[in-house]
């Protein structure tokens, strides 16, 4: 099975809007009669392992291979420990057909929806109420990802958020929001552009990754419709019309020489899904 990776948050959508990226996790689980884990990742290889984990809140692992692939950095704010997640459980949903509610149990482990609700459903979510509502990526709207060296924990990315914000925040990212949405929705640039602003969560934690948030200030500079802070960070998710994403990427890499790498992340329509049992 095929998993995409994640960006949640969006600019204005904290902890409720999020987007499926082209860069995948693979998972193939195979019945051999004695566990394993086989991945030439550097994941734990027991049963701590996030795939496996996953699987077992739904069936025993005994007996079974987790070979494991993925494109996804493993930290950074891409929705690695998502897609885990979905893969496992949804692995143990096909073998078993056990017809649960895959994002009902993925988000009770994740903690969030927006990342597993990303990766399952694919293209662009909205969580609420323990629902998601998803648009379909509009056309010509693609991503580049700047994936800092230096990961941020996202134990300190939550404590450096106040419990309370000013109304006047609020405010701002609801209008953004809805701004976004709207973009989103009628492949409206102009529209998409001003809605790619936070006043929630990206400048409270510009501290903990000061180079990503300084050239997400500097994207519409360097030629993109703008760039926000993938989840909680380091990673600076770059929007672009596809005219423009070849001299986008140019731009973008002698600002981030030394300390970043940049991945094409194009929004990923298909979610997860199972191609063979």
């Amino acid at each position: 099975m095929r998993v995409p990776a994640s960006s949640a948050n969006l600019g204005p959508g904290f902890d409720c809007m999020a987007a499926a990226l082209s860069l995948g996790l693979e998972l193939e689980v195979l019945e051999t009669g004695e566990f394993a884990v086989e991945s030439d990742l550097p994941v734990a290889k027991g049963r701590e392992n996030l795939c496996v984990r996953a699987f077992e809140q739904l069936h025993p692992a005994a007996g079974f291979t987790f070979r494991i692939r993925s494109e996804i950095p493993l930290s950074g704010g891409l929705g690695s420990s998502a897609a885990a997640i979905v893969a496992g459980m949804m692995a143990a949903d096909h073998l078993f057909e056990l017809d649960v509610d895959l994002l009902a149990q993925a988000t009770a482990m994740e903690g969030h929806p927006d990342n597993v609700t990303a990766a399952l459903h694919g293209g662009f979510v909205i969580c609420a109420d323990g629902e998601a509502t998803r648009l379909e990526p509009p056309t010509g709207l693609e991503a580049l990802a700047v994936v800092p060296e230096q990961p941020v924990r996202t134990r300190a990315a939550r404590a450096a958020l106040p419990v309370q914000v000013p109304m006047q925040d609020a405010v701002f990212n609801v209008a953004h929001a809805a701004l976004l949405t709207l973009g989103l929705a009628r492949a409206d640039w102009d529209l998409l552009v001003r809605g790619l602003h936070d006043r929630l969560h990206e400048q409270r934690r510009a501290h903990l990754f000061p180079r990503s948030f300084e050239l997400a200030c500097r994207a519409r500079e360097l030629g993109a419709l703008g760039a926000t802070i993938s989840g909680a960070g380091p990673t600076v998710l770059v929007w672009c019309f596809y005219e423009q994403t070849g001299a986008v990427a140019e731009a973008l890499a002698p600002e981030i020489e030394g300390w970043a790498r940049l991945l094409r992340a194009s929004f990923e329509p298909q979610g997860a899904y199972v191609a063979e049992l």
